[in-house]
């Protein structure tokens, strides 16, 4: 099953900015007429008082909703994002989540290994945590280490995979996180593994070479305990693994040998279950659906929000000599979010259609998104003259903490929607920023749910003739 962001859906040149926006249906002025009926005066938010039947200037404030409904994104790729998400969640929206982490262990052939005459003093199994968000973080939190059964391949894995474990941990701990959100925890091993493993370090032929190592060793899954509501990403590298301290017969101080997670495939695999919520009715992937009053997202899960736009054409259809002075889409404010966790920061408006699956540009096969205002929304990108959307500034939805909502300025992209510059498509959010490095969506649990008559577009413009 191939990524979403590899699908071949793609905006070709006759659904490019030659194509007009066609004139609004008789069936949307009944829609018009409501959202005229419901522009306000706000002058905190506007800076200028739009009275009623007094509107000398010829400025004007639009407020109108979006429907939405939920996504399940297809084939959502999540082979080594170089974080472990580990988690368990239960909530009544989306049910109950849960992640485990997979990655395969690394041992540098050129270390030494202990003599046969070693002592060994202590094995400790270490997780660099960068990331914890949960609920009652003072109280403890267990997770487990596990070996596998069997290997990771070269080849891709989704967060719907998973791969098989010993049912039994060799190594386990509760940890209390209060406000900690990056730390390293340090786990004891089970004596029988820690005497099995460390014999093997000294005289066995599994340490030879990392091969022969991961026949016999072929990898971690790390767990999280049911009922802790509480996700953590582990960071991947020479802080998280397996490390063993021994002595020589004479020595005072002890020697490290490690077996780390550098440079070692993993992937996230998640299962959720969602029966007796209103997602419950979510069952196959790329299809929309209507979950009652509210919608969510949550990432690493790949549920998603689809936003239908068409209200655009109701609103746009009927203007004519107008500047766009302003323009945001709005969504909130949210659910209340329980303490100790947190939405995601930021997402992103990728263009979808009735596929339901993020749309790509004919020109370079790069997927398309609203775009920053003040930035260019269409291009020229052959010799021909044909015009694409631009890809290169990505509109980005930051979460305000003290209002609720999310907020992005949209003025270019309703500018060019409104010229004809660009054909409307919808939208599916997509809770990452390319500002930063990775992507937030395959790297957490965060997650967000919103009435869905909160989700709007706001606009003010004037008149010019």
């Amino acid at each position: 099953m191939k990524s979403a962001l590899k699908q071949k859906n793609k905006l070709t040149k006759s659904s490019t900015a030659f194509t007009p926006v066609l004139p609004a249906k008789l069936a949307f002025v009944a829609l018009l007429s409501l959202i005229l009926s419901s522009s306000c005066s706000d002058p905190a938010r506007v800076g200028i008082e739009l009275t009623p039947g007094n509107n000398q200037i010829g400025v004007s404030f639009v407020d109108f909703e979006l429907p939405a409904e939920v996504v399940l994104l297809d084939s959502f790729n999540t082979t080594n994002q170089s974080v472990l998400v580990i988690g368990e969640e239960v909530d009544s929206y989306f049910g109950k989540t849960s992640g485990t982490g997979f990655s395969r262990v690394y041992i540098d052939q050129a270390d030494d290994r202990p003599g046969l005459n070693a002592i060994l003093d202590s094995i400790f199994f270490k997780l660099d945590v960068v990331s914890v968000n949960g609920q009652n973080l003072e109280e403890p939190k267990f997770y487990s280490i596990h070996k596998l059964t069997e290997p990771l391949l070269d080849t891709l894995y989704y967060n719907f995979n998973s791969l098989a474990y010993e049912e039994a941990p060799f190594s386990s701990s509760e940890v209390e996180f209060g406000e900690t959100k990056d730390t390293t925890l340090t786990f004891l091993v089970e004596e029988a593994f820690a005497e099995e493993i460390f014999g093997k370090m000294k005289r066995g032929n599994e340490f030879d070479d990392l091969f022969k190592f991961r026949e016999y060793f072929p990898g971690i899954a790390v767990k999280a305990r049911e009922g802790d509501n509480t996700t953590i990403g582990v960071n991947l590298g020479f802080n998280t693994g397996i490390f063993t301290y021994y002595h020589n017969e004479g020595d005072t101080v002890s020697t490290l040998y490690e077996i780390t997670t550098a440079s070692s495939r993993s992937f996230n695999g998640v299962v959720s279950d969602r029966s007796g919520t209103p997602t419950s009715v979510v069952t196959e992937r790329s299809k929309s659906y209507s979950t009652g009053e509210f919608v969510g997202l949550k990432s690493n899960l790949g549920l998603t929000i689809k936003i239908d736009t068409s209200p655009f054409d109701a609103f746009l259809d009927t203007l004519s000599g107008v500047t766009f002075n302003n323009a945001t889409f709005e969504i909130g404010e949210i659910n209340e979010v329980p303490e100790g966790q947190n939405p995601p920061a930021f997402f992103v408006m990728y263009f979808t259609d009735d596929t339901n699956q993020i749309l790509y540009r004919s020109s370079d096969n790069q997927p398309m998104t609203v775009q920053r205002d003040g930035q260019p929304q269409t291009e020229i990108v052959n010799e021909d003259g044909a015009k694409e959307p631009v890809i290169r500034a990505p509109a980005i939805a930051s979460f305000d903490s003290e209002s609720k909502k999310y907020i992005v300025p949209i003025t270019s992209h309703v500018n060019a929607l409104f010229r004809n510059e660009l054909l409307r498509k919808d939208w599916l959010l997509y809770a990452n920023t390319p500002d930063l490095p990775g992507d937030d969506f395959k790297k957490s649990l965060k997650q967000m749910v919103v009435n869905k008559g909160k989700i709007k577009v706001r606009v003010i413009y004037s008149k010019t003739s």
